[in-house]
């Protein structure tokens, strides 16, 4: 599996989680996970997750980190069971930088941080599946600014400033688990 940290900040839109997307502009060929910054702006027409579209929720952010997973020969359920476990190592990451200032907590594939006795949400994901492969976004408020829900920030809130360094952490451990649970399966005799 492929990663890079992309260094130019590239505006979430939505339409980046496609198949191929990375490949096309990024030449990794192949299950890749890739982090970038910017601004989120996620208009109801490029929503995947149907109950966000019911409800009428677009999502915005004034930066994030994203990541992009695009993985091949995958179920859906694989695919959400990958998502998920994305956010347990974002929140294993972030405890090693925070330790216990703040409690972290995970609610499905959203990241909750109590600030000041109050629930803030930290995180946006989605994990879908084209006729390729499977692909998950999750993004990390670094500045809320202008979220439609009660939201915290990675700067703002909870001072974590090295972005670049802790996007790299959660892919090289995204990598080392994916390729863990490839030679878990392959290591067992059948019964």
């Amino acid at each position: 599996m492929k990663s890079l940290f992309i260094e130019e900040e590239i505006k979430y839109i939505g339409s980046q989680l496609s198949p191929h997307w990375i490949y096309k502009n990024f030449n990794l060929l192949g299950d890749a996970i890739v982090a970038f910054t910017g601004e989120m702006d996620v208009k109801i027409t490029e929503m995947v997750d149907i109950e966000d579209v019911i409800s009428d929720s677009p999502i915005y952010s004034k930066k994030m980190v994203s990541f992009i997973i695009e993985q091949f020969g995958i179920t859906m359920k694989e695919c959400v069971l990958r998502q998920r476990f994305l956010i347990c190592i974002i929140i294993e990451e972030l405890k090693k930088i925070i330790g216990d200032k703040y409690k972290i907590t995970r609610s499905g594939d959203d990241i909750f941080v109590n600030i000041n006795g109050k629930e803030k949400k930290l995180s946006v994901s989605i994990a879908t599946k084209s006729i390729t492969s499977g692909l998950i976004h999750t993004g990390l408020n670094i500045d809320p600014t202008g979220a439609p829900v009660d939201a915290c920030g990675l700067t703002t809130d909870l001072g974590i400033t090295e972005i670049k360094e802790f996007a790299k952490n959660v892919m090289k451990r995204y990598i080392e688990e994916d390729t863990e649970i490839t030679e878990a399966a392959c290591k067992v005799r059948g019964v």
